[in-house]
């Protein structure tokens, strides 16, 4: 891409040790002395916008951990790749990516927000992971038999099988101690784990052996079109995806459309209510204000009433966060020396484990 280049103008190359250097001993980059434990963690540039189920099921929790623990972010296109891929459009949702992650609250004072491509290391070490995995065992990974059978095994690349192994190389180059993950990607976590335990076992001990943070659940936002199912961008309609990036006009529609449920109480009941308690937990995950709380201020009002308290409590929590995102993509040079500083940062570590 165009702004690789520009990216990596001045920066990209590493220097090459002298041989002085060479009779040093090598940096060993396992951490043993923290205060505090290491995150790590990416997000695909995939789509135009995050969603909402994005930002209050994962992004959210990114921005807590940033104040007690040393977190890397990591904006992961080169496993974009595994789809149908425009250039010009990858490079565009990855900066979009970016300014949608700084508008929502990462700080590039508190963590390590880079991109993957940027780090050449993570491929070097995805080679290795490659010829440590056994061919049965990728195989078995979930995610991979769900895609492909989506697509035929004829439309499936074979980067969505080596997939686990790139994201393996991702989380061990930074020696984290945990990955915030949802909980379809555990399995992903305990082959990283066997492929670090099997490097350490074989050729001494490099690699920490990271654990799964599996992400809360009481934020769980499901599609306000389909309650029953995970809000996702694959569900293959938008409307009942809440989307960061979507005018007011557009999200306050989306809302007062949302599908509900038999009857008019305003009810927290996942099972009898799906709609409403989605609702629900969409407007106490953004107001703060708890389910009862809600659940009391609707007593003897109708759906159209909370319909529209949820509209309003969106649109006014991500009004800020899209100007904040739509200034700097406006200012992309200040945008790519926020990333540029990242990356040099992923490198310095990514180097010290690949050596």
């Amino acid at each position: 891409y165009q702004w690789n280049s520009n990216l990596c103008a001045n920066h990209g190359g590493q220097a090459r040790r002298s041989v002085t250097d060479l009779k040093k001993p090598l940096i060993h980059a396992r951490i043993t002395d923290m205060s505090q434990k290491r995150v790590l963690s990416g997000i695909q540039p995939t789509s135009d916008s995050f969603h909402l189920g994005n930002y209050l099921g994962a992004v959210k929790q990114w921005v807590e951990l940033q104040d007690s623990h040393d977190t890397f972010y990591c904006i992961v296109d080169l496993h974009a790749l595994t789809i149908e891929t425009d250039p010009t459009l990858l490079r565009q949702r990855t900066l979009a990516s970016a300014a949608q992650l700084l508008a929502l609250g990462i700080s590039p004072d508190k963590a390590t927000l880079f991109i993957q491509s940027q780090v050449p290391q993570h491929n070097q070490l995805g080679w290795i992971m490659e010829c440590l995995a056994g061919f049965g065992e990728a195989s078995r990974m979930t995610q991979f038999k769900d895609k492909s059978a989506k697509v035929g095994s004829d439309s499936a690349r074979v980067g969505l099988f080596t997939y686990p192994m790139l994201q393996a190389a991702d989380i061990l180059l930074y020696q984290a101690n945990l990955v915030p993950v949802g909980e379809d990607q555990r399995q992903h976590i305990e082959l990283t784990r066997d492929l670090a335990g099997r490097f350490n076992a074989r050729y001494g001990d490099t690699f920490t052996l990271p654990e799964a943070y599996i992400l809360k659940e009481g934020a769980k936002i499901n599609d306000i079109q389909e309650p029953t199912a995970k809000m996702s961008k694959s569900s293959g309609s938008v409307a009942g995806v809440i989307e960061i990036m979507d005018s007011p006009d557009a999200n306050l529609k989306k809302i007062k459309s949302a599908v509900t449920d038999a009857g008019r109480e305003v009810k927290f009941d996942p099972i009898e209510k799906p709609g409403i308690s989605n609702l629900l937990t969409i407007h106490s995950s953004l107001s703060g204000i708890s389910i009862s709380q809600i659940e009391s201020d609707f007593v003897g009002k109708g759906y159209g009433d909370f319909k529209a308290a949820v509209a309003d409590v969106v649109v006014e929590y991500l009004r800020p966060i899209r100007e904040r995102a739509q200034e700097l993509l406006l200012d992309e040079k200040h945008l790519l020396s926020i990333l540029h500083s990242g990356s040099e940062k992923a490198r310095t570590v990514a180097s010290a484990t690949l050596d």
